[in-house]
């Protein structure tokens, strides 16, 4: 990854909100093509990429079944969702949420949708009820837990995929996956990018990795040669490491996601993920 993106923590004591902070429920801003320069300005853009990177950073070369440890105010999550002295951020935490899982209307889901998720976990690190500590567990735990409630509603509902790009695109409903899926493969020993257009090295080994994990998705819910519906992955294939694929997929993702209006324009900001510019120092 290039120094220039490399981006410190949102997430860190520092960033935690005191208990008397004014939470608002989050709104779009968005509204029309030259509004992107605001998107990209933004202290939520800069807190929302430098959440993804950490993330990225914190489980490259792990396992999926990586020994993580929780921290406590984590495991209070799962009854509780926010301690009670936070109790005010939950309107606004929850956007995010309910935001995460497709459209009702339309019966579709995409990268907005998942981007949604990535803010939810995003803030819940920010009001400092998830932990630096936790970055692993957070993608190998709590993302993918998603990600497995996702695939099976797309299986169920056959959810139509909002915004693809068709056998252009790198894939219909997801990205993160992909980019923190690479970032666990980068020094693998054996496997290199060749390999997961291979069925028995993907069918070995997805339950250890999240990017063999989005192949073996594809794979059950497409027919025909991999080369021809998807084409943007077949290509990636041919990268010499894993280090270039995870580099390119995060260059690839913002442009093709935090820089695409169709994307952006359903994206809410509020106090957590605001939309002023971002702040220097």
């Amino acid at each position: 990854m290039a120094e220039g993106e490399r981006q410190p923590p949102p997430d860190s004591s520092e960033d935690t909100p005191p208990a008397t902070q004014n939470f608002i429920i989050p709104k779009k801003e968005i509204h029309t093509v030259p509004d992107m320069g605001k998107w990209k300005r933004s202290q939520a853009y800069a807190d929302y990429i430098g959440f993804i990177l950490t993330l990225n950073e914190g489980v490259k070369g792990k396992k999926l079944t990586f020994d993580y440890k929780v921290s406590e105010e984590a495991e209070n999550l799962v009854a509780t969702v926010v301690p009670t002295h936070l109790a005010a951020a939950v309107p606004e935490v929850a956007v995010y949420l309910k935001e995460a899982v497709g459209n009702s209307t339309r019966i579709d889901y995409g990268t907005g949708h998942e981007a949604a998720f990535a803010a939810f976990l995003c803030c819940l690190c920010k009001i400092g009820v998830l932990r630096v500590d936790d970055q692993v567990a957070i993608v190998f735990k709590v993302f993918d837990r998603y990600l497995e409630v996702m695939r099976k509603l797309q299986k169920t509902y056959r959810m139509e995929p909002a915004g693809s790009q068709g056998v252009w695109g790198l894939d219909d409903f997801q990205f993160l996956p992909f980019i923190w899926g690479s970032s666990q493969l980068i020094d693998h020993p054996h496997l290199e990018p060749r390999h997961f257009v291979d069925e028995k090295a993907v069918s070995e080994n997805h339950k250890d990795y999240m990017f063999l994990q989005c192949i073996l998705f594809i794979t059950e819910m497409k027919t025909g040669p991999f080369a021809e519906h998807s084409n943007q992955l077949w290509n990636i294939s041919a990268v010499p490491s894993w280090s270039k694929v995870n580099q390119g997929l995060i260059r690839m993702y913002k442009a093709e996601c935090l820089e695409k209006f169709p994307v952006i324009q359903h994206f809410k900001f509020g106090s957590l993920l605001p939309i002023h510019p971002v702040t220097s120092g």
